[in-house]
């Protein structure tokens, strides 16, 4: 008799912190015994050669977001969760955004009416606050984190999203207090525009110039102020798409003096510098904030990645298209950069350019991948240990991978409803070849097994991460 619905056999399965030679049985979409020798389950798997790996987390994306008038984001559940699951990914934790002046629980609502009938994978929500009014403070938050909504973001830049320092240190004390993580997108939005309208005075306007127009110190101003405010409440934050030096050095500084300050960064400042954006208007295509630096500025990040200053590594997947008057063309001209949306895809490609560039090139260790794509962002949002890690009683989210596959990234390979890729032509060695979602094959061998709508919302609990420091009576 079957003691199992699926066993993978032969692999090296490997967590945040053990490789294991191992088989997995897999039962009624969870992770049910590890041990050589299982009995036979209904379905086998052998994943001779191959690693086992827990699937990823990407626990910050961008999917069918609404947008200002006339732009439009080109991922919708289904393509986005398609995308994910053939990287690797098995849980997307994309941004339901309150807009100005509206309801944060309505766009709670109408986000998951985006999502009912279309994700492959499972999915949670951030929320965006954009207007702290009294009623999003007093009352909607409150009962949104209850309900399992337990991390929100917030931005110190973009007109129609900036915060003052007074509105974040409510946002911070109410997260305090309701045990919530705050995400923070920190840019100094003054310098910025101050800086941007120098540019057009002096008729700079290319893409090239979205990287003038927001250096180094106006990321490491933002970090520092949102570190003084978060110091200030004695509450965690956690500091999102981390460019560079200059804003990691205030991280370390924040760091040494016992402060908890989580930082995330993403596989655009690992391998592209402002200089993809000086290739005349197909620079807009590399335009994100904060923008790429330059190419030394990279090793910093990796020494992050490989130190345990960042806790988190996402695609911030942001996509719009090249060719399309709702997205890097709006309204089909080639515009000045401070009009071009921001943003880049990357759901498909973050998990294997880590892989490749960091354990392939012996920058960071396996176990550190595991932990960076799949069981800290799992743990930083409240859905550890369901996701996240391959353990007795997780939800069966497996991605197996070939170590050795080699392949040359083309947009015509990946599965995301973009018409480009950043990573075009960059050879990579890794890739996954299976993709389990709660026991289930979604992804095998170029084939999308996934039926849209099977994908289910995760509430999420609170997380340990936003916890502020235990003070000990003495």
């Amino acid at each position: 008799m079957e003691s199992f619905d699926l066993v993978i056999r032969n692999g090296t399965v490997a967590t945040a912190s053990d490789i294991m030679q191992c088989d997995v049985g897999i039962k009624d979409g969870k992770v049910a015994m590890l041990g050589r020798g299982l009995p036979p389950g209904r379905e086998e798997i052998d994943a001779s050669g191959k690693l086992v790996l827990p699937g990823g987390v990407d626990a910050h994306c961008h999917l069918d977001q609404p947008m200002e008038e006339g732009l439009k984001m080109a991922d919708d559940f289904r393509s986005g969760t398609i995308s994910a699951a053939c990287g690797g990914t098995t849980t997307v934790i994309p941004f339901a955004a309150q807009a100005k002046g509206g309801s944060l629980r309505a766009a709670v609502e109408d986000y998951h009416r985006r999502a009912d009938g279309k994700a492959v994978i499972d999915y949670a929500f951030h929320m965006i606050v954009s207007d702290p009014s009294e009623e999003v403070l007093k009352n909607e938050l409150p009962q949104l984190v209850r309900e399992g909504y337990t991390s929100f973001k917030i931005y110190m830049t973009y007109d129609d999203l900036k915060l003052n320092d007074r509105q974040i240190l409510d946002l911070l004390a109410l997260a305090r207090r309701e045990g919530a993580l705050v995400m923070v997108h920190a840019e100094n939005a003054d310098c910025i525009g101050w800086l941007t309208e120098q540019l057009e005075e002096a008729g700079l306007t290319a893409p090239k110039y979205h990287a003038h127009s927001r250096p180094m110190m106006v990321e490491r101003e933002a970090t520092h102020r949102a570190i003084a405010l978060s110091e200030l409440v004695d509450v965690p934050i956690l500091i999102v798409h981390v460019s560079g030096r200059e804003a990691i050095e205030q991280i370390r500084w924040a760091h040494g003096h016992g402060l908890r300050i989580h930082a995330e960064t993403c596989p655009q400042y690992l391998v592209l510098t402002a200089d993809h954006l000086d290739d005349g208007y197909h620079g807009a295509k590399c335009i994100c904030s904060p923008p790429p630096r330059d190419k030394a500025n990279q090793q910093y990040v990796w020494d992050g990645l490989a130190s345990g200053l960042f806790t988190v590594f996402s695609s911030d997947h942001a996509p719009f298209r090249y060719e399309d008057p709702q997205g890097k063309k709006p309204g089909g001209k080639e515009v000045p950069f401070r009009y071009i949306p921001n943003g880049t895809p990357g759901l498909e490609t973050r998990m294997p350019i880590l892989f490749s560039e960091g354990v392939g090139r012996g920058r960071i260790d396996l176990n550190r991948f595991v932990a960076l794509t799949a069981t800290d962002p799992a743990k930083m949002y409240g859905l550890y240990p369901r996701k996240g890690t391959i353990a007795i009683g997780s939800d069966a989210d497996i991605a197996i991978w070939d170590p050795h596959r080699q392949v040359t990234v083309r947009n015509s390979m990946l599965h995301h409803d973009v018409d480009y890729t950043p990573y075009e032509g960059m050879s990579l060695t890794g890739w996954p070849v299976l993709t389990l979602s709660r026991g289930e094959i979604v992804w095998r061998d170029g084939e999308v097994l996934g039926t849209p709508g099977r994908g289910q919302f995760l509430p999420c609990g609170l997380p340990d991460p936003a916890r502020p420091k235990v003070q000990i009576p003495g």
